[in-house]
């Protein structure tokens, strides 16, 4: 256990972050599954694209406030893109050389 205040106010502050970011992770995971099962399952294209547009602004937030870093946001925001257009999962991994 911290001894000092501001040690003691450091762990408090460390533990109200990891909370908010705990929560932010999940609700964005919960969105991009959301998301692919939509568009798995051929839903109206109008309610995916609000969705996709609504997945764009949280994980650029999340990005912002540090949650998750720069390139992974872009990487989560290209693949759900990418995704989305194919039509779901007519989406291949690359293939591995020989």
């Amino acid at each position: 256990m911290p001894i000092k205040q501001q040690a003691k106010e450091a762990l408090r502050k460390a533990k109200k972050h990891l909370a908010r970011n705990t929560k932010v992770r999940e609700d964005l995971k919960t969105l991009l599954k959301k998301i692919r099962k939509d568009i798995d399952s051929k839903k109206v294209a109008k309610d995916i694209d609000a969705l996709v547009k609504q997945a764009q602004k949280t994980i650029d937030k999340a990005a912002q406030k540090g949650v998750i870093k720069k390139n992974t946001a872009a990487r989560k925001l290209s693949r759900l893109i990418k995704y989305h257009k194919k039509g779901g999962s007519a989406v291949e991994k690359k293939e591995e050389k020989k």
